[in-house]
């Protein structure tokens, strides 16, 4: 074997085992997916029943057609909703007790007690009546919602249902569960907090590795190479996407389209090649939680130590347009508020924004306000970029770019970038930093000798 592969299976062996130290085995990630849900169910959601001013949430569903609330509350062991899933939760506020509840023959996981005995009562609906008329709710929560899909996730059948079986006495207490839906969505709790910094470190590890020598050999890896790389990398870990990565290039003699925007104008298996600026859109699925990050990376002309000075520049201008961004990210502001002053503040600074901002979280596209997209840089209308306010506890996508002109290229260019950020009672932070240098390839290494 010679010293050089030899060194490459060392950098192999060194990389795969530093993931396989932060990605749990299965068994440990059930433990600790299942107590951040206790968590949530104990102290997070009679804080937000509270704020919502709804003392009953009632989640229904039905196995393969999931509403996405009831997959943030299954058990780790619940790969899906059962039959037919209800799942009840009663806010006693006065006695600051909640019961977590299902109609259902079984408990659901430790914190859910399974409350119908089907021998006793064989129709789950007039079981779940009898709960209901039990605790005689002041109002009753459904999830249905015309401007947060996220929250309207039950269907008609079970809705008319449900109905029906209701006392008409009882109707005018039923409501949309809309606000207290996207709070338990959006929300994050402080033990998520430390894990989702791990999230993050994994993401970043995964991105330098795909945009290194490791990975490309210039002249010959494609972009649809590194992707499938990425994805590859993913399934190794015994991690999962929620999106199929994305590589792409721009140069000297490349004009500016939107295929930078667009999956299908976008062109696969491009040959990378030294003085390649490279961009990818990449993120994982792992403990209930998901990331997005978009990162650059410079590939080395031979007679190069480092990047030219106009990328170097570049990236500078696409951490202005994130510090406009975030330094308006204030409690209570809605999404296109934040929008409109961020970009105001941008172009006023001398740059070229567009801002695409996402909730990120328990999904990958989440609830909470939307701060622009790319396709609607006047706001987001009718959605909850319009409606909703920015909360603390919360993560967003740090999604934005910045256009340049490169005299050397005689073009213009983007700077896109893409990081996630918490917003919490103290302001916004980085969860795990952000890009501030162009990645190299290859690595730029000191040599001494005598």
């Amino acid at each position: 074997m010679t010293m050089k592969k030899l060194l490459i299976l060392l950098v192999l062996f060194f990389s795969q085992t530093n993931y396989a130290q932060q990605v749990l085995p299965e068994k440990e990630r059930a433990r600790v997916v299942d107590g951040i849900l206790e968590d949530r169910f104990n102290i997070l959601l009679p804080q937000l029943m509270d704020a919502a001013e709804i003392d009953m949430w009632i989640v229904i569903s039905r196995e393969y057609n999931e509403d996405p609330v009831i997959k943030t509350m299954l058990p780790a062991t619940w790969l899906n909703a059962r039959r037919r899933t209800i799942l009840l939760f009663y806010r006693n506020k006065s006695k600051n007790i909640i019961e977590k509840l299902a109609v259902a023959r079984y408990n659901v996981g430790e914190s859910i007690v399974s409350a119908w005995d089907k021998e006793k009562q064989p129709d789950q609906w007039k079981r779940l009546m009898e709960l209901i008329e039990e605790r005689n709710p002041k109002k009753i929560g459904l999830n249905f919602s015309k401007d947060h899909n996220i929250a309207d996730g039950l269907d008609k059948t079970d809705y008319d249902e449900f109905m029906q079986y209701l006392p008409k006495r009882s109707h005018a207490k039923v409501v949309s569960a809309e606000q207290l839906a996207v709070r338990w969505i959006e929300t994050r709790t402080p033990r998520e907090m430390v894990i989702y910094n791990q999230l993050v470190d994994i993401t970043h590890d995964i991105i330098a590795e795909a945009f290194s020598e490791t990975v490309i050999t210039p002249g010959v890896t494609t972009t649809t190479e590194v992707e499938w790389w990425m994805r590859q990398k993913v399934t190794d870990l015994g991690l999962e996407t929620w999106f199929h990565p994305t590589v792409d290039v721009q140069r000297n003699n490349e004009k500016l389209v939107d295929h930078l925007y667009s999956f299908s104008g976008r062109p696969d298996d491009l040959v990378i090649l030294p003085g390649d600026l490279l961009h990818c859109d990449f993120g994982i699925t792992y403990l209930g939680l998901n990331t997005d990050c978009q990162e650059l990376a410079y590939v080395l002309k031979p007679e190069e130590k480092a990047a030219p000075k106009f990328l170097i520049d570049g990236l500078k201008d696409g951490n202005k347009v994130q510090d406009f961004l975030t330094v308006n990210m204030i409690k209570g502001k809605t999404g296109n508020e934040i929008l409109a002053k961020s970009l105001n503040d941008a172009k006023a600074g001398g740059l070229r924004p567009a801002i695409y901002t996402h909730p990120l979280g328990s999904y990958g596209h989440s609830a909470g306000t939307t701060i622009g997209m790319w396709d609607s840089q006047d706001g987001v209308m009718k959605d909850d970029g319009e409606n909703y306010p920015l909360n603390p506890n919360t993560v967003y996508a740090i999604e934005l770019n910045t256009t340049i002109h490169i005299p050397e290229w005689n073009r213009d260019i983007r700077i896109m970038l893409e990081e996630a950020g918490f917003y919490g009672e103290q302001g916004f932070r980085y969860v795990n930093g952000r890009q501030t240098e162009l990645l190299l390839i290859p690595r730029v290494k000191s040599h001494q000798g005598n």
